[in-house]
């Protein structure tokens, strides 16, 4: 028998969730084959199969939190695919007995009740031998399905929990504490990734001391260039010339200018980096990730436009490896797809800098002190670890992104 352990995922990843299984019991599988998917905090991994043979046990279910280094899995690397289909015929005469008591087990269990739960064997059978209802057992599951330690959880309550209730029914809505009697409500349990996302965002709220600072662009000069050589760029490069690649460059030139932006903090030292790893980042249906462009300062516009394509296709398609998402020395945001036309960016710890693009809105605009023109104008924001970057700093960092996008001709100069 061959045991199908976690892997090791990443040096700062331990553990993850079981997503799914892809496999069945009993179903044959060949070396390097994928057998479960497992959620970790930043990306989903595929878990594969190291020999081949036939799946005997799976011993954990889809959901539970499993560790590196864990058996999930057993595998009989003996069997193949016709053992698999022929062997259960031949031994089911020794275990016919045992095979129509559980089978009538179930059937009774599925008669005795139209509305009977979704739970997971193992679930039902410590039911059975605690002599506990299904149907009074909670679950935080979002398909409902009842595992093992919700049986667990719901035998270690207190018994009289159940009299209090049918005693004093009026305290019902302090136990659903916001819910409303009466009201309809769904509860969704967390993803793992959404519950790491959460408590980052409020880690680094508080291990930072955050402050943002604003400017708006004018991007008629961007949006110009854009337009006079956006085809021929397109068929030069095989890949459209959009704003990131502009925000990116400009980036880039303002952290060359104000290093401490690119550096973090480490104990009672500052880790000053002379690379450009730019964070972008980018919204999926599992949650924010930040996958990153690694020396962005040796790309030119296509090949920024280029790598931010491939990682924002591999995040909507739950590809991204961890390696794609770890370092990184600045991120960029834009909000302005969404249609968000001001906010304060959360800083990507350790990270000391963050910059935030807007929705580009047509505004009236000052020329001199008689004439106004409509103009194209983008806010931007720039939030920073005022313990190692100051204001003044952290001002003219977001003065010099400006200039640069305003006069986006010296980008294509320098690269």
């Amino acid at each position: 028998m061959i045991e199908i352990k976690v892997p090791e995922l990443a040096e700062s990843i331990t553990e993850g969730t079981i997503a799914q299984w892809l496999k069945q019991v009993g179903e044959q599988v060949n070396q390097g084959e994928y057998i479960a998917e497992l959620e970790t905090d930043k990306v989903n991994v595929e878990i594969t199969a190291e020999h081949s043979g036939v799946i005997k046990e799976f011993k954990k279910e889809p959901g539970d939190t499993v560790e590196v280094g864990e058996v999930i899995a057993v595998i009989d690397e003996s069997g193949d695919a016709s053992a698999s289909t022929e062997a259960p015929a031949a031994k089911e005469e020794p275990k016919a007995e045992a095979a129509e008591a559980e089978a009538a087990e179930e059937t009774q269990e599925e008669t005795s009740s139209t509305d009977r739960p979704l739970a997971s064997p193992a679930a039902r059978k410590l039911a059975r031998e605690k002599g506990i209802d299904l149907k009074e057992v909670a679950t935080n599951d979002p398909t409902g399905r009842i595992r093992k330690q919700d049986v667990e959880s719901h035998q270690s309550q207190p018994k009289a929990a159940p009299e209090a209730k049918s005693e004093a029914p009026a305290k019902k809505p302090q136990a659903a504490a916001a819910d409303q009697p009466g009201k309809p409500v769904e509860r969704i349990k967390m993803s793992r990734r959404r519950q790491t996302i959460a408590k980052r965002l409020v880690e680094s709220q508080q291990t930072a001391a955050m402050l943002t600072t604003f400017n708006e662009v004018d991007m008629s000069a961007v949006m110009d260039l854009r337009k006079r050589r956006k085809d021929g760029f397109l068929e030069k490069n095989g890949v459209k010339l959009g704003f990131m690649s502009f925000f990116t460059k400009a980036v880039i030139g303002a952290l060359k200018e104000f290093p401490l932006l690119n550096a973090e903090i480490q104990g009672d030292e500052i880790l000053m980096k002379k690379y450009y790893d730019i964070g972008v980042a980018v919204s999926t249906d599992e949650g924010l990730v930040v996958p990153v462009v690694r020396d962005a300062d040796r790309l030119g516009f296509a090949g920024i436009e280029r790598e931010i394509g491939s990682l924002g296709k591999k995040a909507r398609d739950n590809k991204l490896a961890i390696s794609d998402l770890q370092g990184g020395t600045f991120t960029i945001t834009n909000g302005g797809v969404f249609g968000s036309l001001w906010s304060t960016p959360i800083l990507n710890a350790p990270q000391v800098g963050i910059l935030g693009m807007h929705k580009v809105q047509w505004r009236p605009v000052a020329i001199d002190q008689e004439n106004f023109e409509n103009r194209p104008m983008m806010y931007i924001a720039l939030s920073y670890d005022h313990r190692i970057v100051d204001g003044k700093e952290a001002v003219s960092f977001l003065v010099k992104v400006k200039e640069l996008l305003e006069d986006p001709e010296q980008l294509l100069l320098e690269g």
